[in-house]
């Protein structure tokens, strides 16, 4: 009942991220940057993984689609391929999960079904860090020039996808090492549903049989007047 339990967390956890990864990826605000006048907001610079926004103080925006991907930049290449990748991977796994859980009614014997369940684990771990390093390598790219004094073009900050994606991520990668742990706790309920009780010997069970034969006493018919 417990290990049915924690298979259903790790399928809700696994799951929400999954979601929150896949959101992740046509989300705006991969990284931010705003000029401020003296009372309000001018202009907010955003971009993501496929354009390059700017927004006016009156809500308007001018966006510009990256002219053509074998022109990107390697990192945004990499980010594009890894959140794609994180994104299949999830549904894979989602279906493993589902075959594999105890309380569906697919996927053969409870052996089976922890091997799969455990294979749905380790999809979700690999889809959260592919989702991981992607997010890890736009925001270090970021940082970088942030931080870089002699970078003069246009400076941006971690937007909110970026976020987003790392909780997505680690809700996978913690989901999946539940799912992974199942199949090691019906492994140990498989072991103690046999109980060893000792080879018996020859000697042994002759032992058992004649103790349990009860022993004929002759009858006293007879006593010492009988002989007289």
């Amino acid at each position: 009942m417990a290990s049915t339990s924690a298979e259903i967390i790790a399928f809700l956890l696994t799951i929400s991220g999954w979601v929150l990864v896949s959101s992740t990826l046509p989300t705006d605000y991969w990284k931010v940057s705003t000029i401020d006048g003296t009372v309000i907001t001018t202009a907010t610079f955003w971009a993501n993984l496929w354009k390059t926004c700017v927004t006016d103080s009156t809500g308007v925006s001018n966006c510009k689609d990256f002219p053509s991907m074998l022109a990107l930049d390697g990192y945004i290449q990499a980010c594009r391929g890894l959140m794609i990748s994180a994104v299949c991977l999830g549904f894979f796994g989602a279906v493993f999960g589902l075959i594999g859980m105890k309380c569906t009614k697919v996927g053969g014997s409870d052996q089976t079904k922890a091997k799969i369940a455990c294979l749905s684990g380790l999809v979700f771990i690999l889809s959260g860090l592919c989702s991981m390093t992607s997010c890890s390598l736009y925001a270090n790219r970021i940082t970088s020039e942030f931080f870089d004094p002699s970078f003069v073009a246009q400076k941006y900050e971690l937007g909110a996808a970026l976020f987003i994606g790392w909780a997505g991520a680690s809700l996978c990668i913690i989901g999946g090492v539940i799912f992974c742990f199942s199949i090691a706790e019906n492994s140990n309920s498989a072991r103690r549903g046999y109980a060893y009780n000792g080879a018996t010997s020859v000697m042994s069970s002759r032992t058992k049989v004649h103790n349990s034969v009860p022993e004929k006493t002759p009858p006293k018919h007879f006593d010492k007047n009988a002989y007289v």
